[in-house]
């Protein structure tokens, strides 16, 4: 099964051949004229993505099990992206294509090599579901990448077509003390979620459904980007200078509002998830709306079913997602609507708490009570200053990584990811 983390040699090599066709697979079809991509702050250039993947794998699985040098000698100057400042990614002088995918392939043939040798102590199987993790996050990545860039939409499934408004209203939680953080049983977490610790829900009540499209152009309609009142200080400067009037993706064309997805416009679908807004879009919104943004606490309570005094990995309970709970692993271009995945439901009625968007909290992104880094160190001490905590998974999430207590981060000003949110009270 590559839908969860692999416990054995041979699953362990699957998950790897999977993610790896997955990255290879958003890339593939791009000619070299699409692999340059423009100098952005928000991107990277297709080949230094592909090649960090690979430097990665080889880093933490290869070197660290002994062999001492690179497949390639300039894979640390090249690679590292701790040493490597993103500005100066598009002066590298990066391997052709050919080579960057060689080297992807050697590197992953080694890793096949020593796991068909023996199986992996609880050490390395640790950092073998690190590394597969880590892969399956650059794939997402690659998509968002993929929709910024106006590049052709990625192959995967169907589109979904919007049929019926999503769940209304709130769903009641009565609050009490509850538990954040990674369980115990789980195989792998990452170090931010671990600590697990008691926290006190007072009692909230929480939207049912993601907003939609459809209530985010109301907000636009209202002159919601223009009334400074509705905006925090931070959100506000970010307003004026980025002089923002809608959605990042929208457009109002002869009194008809779009979207673009990927190369193409699309006129809005009222019960789609609204899409790619940054936090302080979704703050504002909250405020014209009456409502607020639900802290990362009050997510995971409900998510978990924390009413019931339980702490599940999904809404649903332990069990992989499947497609009806779901919407996860690019099964579908884009997000699927508000309506969808009624088998997904938490147990206290809301709705695709799990995968289509990823939803913003209230919450700084901080340590928990006893953090200490894990053995990769650079991947949550450094943003701990200055990036909000996103929950439960996009469309292009892989299903390994999805689960209730893990921590997405990023700054609020980040539109370009495939988050979205639900509202609270």
């Amino acid at each position: 099964m590559t839908d969860r983390l692999p416990t054995t040699s041979a699953e362990i090599l699957a998950c790897y051949e999977n993610a790896r066709a997955f990255t290879r697979g958003l890339v593939d079809d791009l000619d070299d004229a699409q692999l340059l991509v423009p100098h952005l702050s928000i991107v990277n250039p297709f080949l230094w993505e592909i090649g960090h993947v690979a430097w990665f794998q080889e880093r933490f699985v290869l070197r660290d099990a002994g062999r001492k040098p690179s497949l390639r000698d300039d894979a640390d100057r090249l690679f590292d992206s701790v040493n490597v400042p993103h500005g100066t990614r598009w002066d590298l002088r990066l391997p052709p294509r050919r080579d960057t995918e060689r080297f992807m392939d050697d590197v992953l043939a080694s890793v096949a090599e020593g796991l068909c040798r023996r199986e992996p102590s609880p050490q390395e199987l640790e950092t073998h579901h690190l590394c597969l993790l880590h892969e399956d996050m650059h794939g997402e990545a690659l998509v968002y990448m993929r929709q910024t860039l106006g590049y052709p939409a990625p192959r995967c499934g169907d589109q979904a077509e919007p049929t019926q408004p999503p769940p209304a209203g709130d769903v009641e939680l009565p609050g009490g003390e509850f538990e954040v953080g990674t369980c115990s049983r789980e195989l792998f977490s990452f170090d931010n979620e671990r600590c697990k610790h008691a926290v006190q829900v007072a009692p909230f009540r929480l939207a049912r459904a993601p907003v939609t499209q459809a209530e985010f152009l109301a907000f636009v309609q209202d002159s919601g980007y223009a009334r400074a009142e509705l905006w925090s200080e931070a959100g506000w400067r970010w307003r004026q200078r980025s002089r923002a009037t809608h959605p990042v993706y929208w457009r109002c064309a002869d009194g008809m509002w779009q979207r673009r997805q990927y190369d193409r416009w699309i006129d809005l679908e009222p019960h789609l998830p609204v899409c790619c807004v940054g936090f302080h879009e979704a703050e504002a919104f909250c405020r014209w709306a009456g409502r607020r943004l639900p802290s990362e606490s009050e997510w995971e309570y409900a998510c978990a079913d924390g009413v019931h005094g339980n702490k599940r990995r999904f809404p649903w309970g332990e069990a992989p997602p499947t497609s009806t709970q779901a919407t996860l692993d690019l099964r579908v271009a884009w997000c699927a609507p508000a309506s969808a995945c009624a088998a997904g439901d938490a147990d206290v009625g809301a709705r695709q708490l799990i995968g289509n968007v990823w939803e913003w909290t209230a919450s700084e992104f901080a340590p928990y009570p006893g953090f200490a880094p894990g053995d990769y160190a650079e991947y949550s001490a450094p943003w701990f200053t200055d990036h909000m905590v996103l929950r439960g998974g996009a469309f292009a999430t892989r299903s390994r990584l999805a689960k209730s207590a893990y921590r997405n981060f990023f700054k609020p000003h980040r539109r370009d990811i495939l988050a979205g949110f639900r509202t609270a009270s």
